[in-house]
């Protein structure tokens, strides 16, 4: 395949108004795949690293992924080259780098087919019911005895957080997304401890029900937190302002208890 193929079949699973090339190296790279140049628009892809087509597109779609966003930072900046960014594989880059694979796959361009390997197959089987199922039903019976400890803790007047810290040596975060996981009405252990933490930390019904339904027709996890951050940034223009004004009704009321203690204090020397 070679590189005016695999532009054009980049550019037909999005378009892009930024100019950029495609380089085959030509050689084998035992540190990266390949790689995106934003100052020269360039995907380099070391070509020798692969043995089909379809592992090619696969890092040609990734480094693409890495210009879509370049772009708009651009087009964010006014235009201007904005400032290289040292962290570039973020939560919401792997989001938009499936949801171009899924492109890709729709347009019969790239295909991770599991089944061409029986013993793989029988094997993401056998992950799936003995180990992320498993695991699922164990932490939520764990959170469940945490919650238990937390009560006999209270009763015993000890601090949960030193029992947490010092005599079981869990990290806090670990011990409350079990407890969290373990309060689930609606919890599928089938999906694992990972994604429940995600369902947990919905906190509507509805929205837990569309996160639950993501996860099951085989959303990552970065790609399902990337959708509720967007759900949560498309908030009414109602519900906003009165959330604004709440905070600045609270902020006010503190203000002024402030200034009441202030002007008390002066009136006293």
């Amino acid at each position: 395949m070679d590189n005016e193929k695999i532009k054009d079949i980049l550019l037909d699973i999005q378009e892009t108004k930024l100019e950029f090339s495609v380089v085959q190296s030509g050689k084998e790279s035992k540190r990266v795949n390949g790689l995106y140049k934003p100052d020269t628009r360039e995907i380099i892809l070391h070509n020798k690293n692969f043995k089909t087509d379809n592992q090619l597109i696969y890092t040609a779609v990734h480094e693409y992924t890495h210009h879509l966003i370049n772009e708009e930072r651009i087009a964010a900046n006014g235009g201007r080259e904005p400032p290289h960014e040292a962290r570039c594989h973020t939560r919401a880059f792997w989001a938009r780098f499936e949801a171009l694979l899924e492109i890709a796959e729709q347009k019969g361009y790239y295909s991770i087919q599991i089944s061409d390997s029986p013993e793989l197959e029988a094997l993401t089987k056998e992950i799936r019911e003995k180990y992320i199922a498993q695991n699922g039903h164990l932490m939520i019976a764990f959170g469940k005895a945490l919650v238990k400890a937390q009560a006999l803790c209270e009763q015993a007047n000890i601090r949960y957080e030193d029992y947490i810290d010092r005599v079981l040596q869990l990290p806090r975060n670990t011990a409350s997304s079990m407890q969290k996981v373990s309060t689930l009405t609606d919890a599928d252990a089938d999906m694992g401890f990972d994604n429940m933490k995600i369902v947990a930390g919905t906190r509507k019904a509805d929205e837990r029900a569309k996160v639950t339904a993501a996860i099951k027709a085989g959303k990552s996890p970065d790609s399902v937190i990337a959708m509720m951050k967007r759900k949560s940034r498309e908030i009414d223009p109602k519900e906003k302002l009165e959330k604004e004004r709440a905070r600045l009704t609270k902020t006010i009321s503190e203000l002024t208890a402030r200034l009441e203690y202030v002007e008390e204090s002066l009136a006293s020397l």
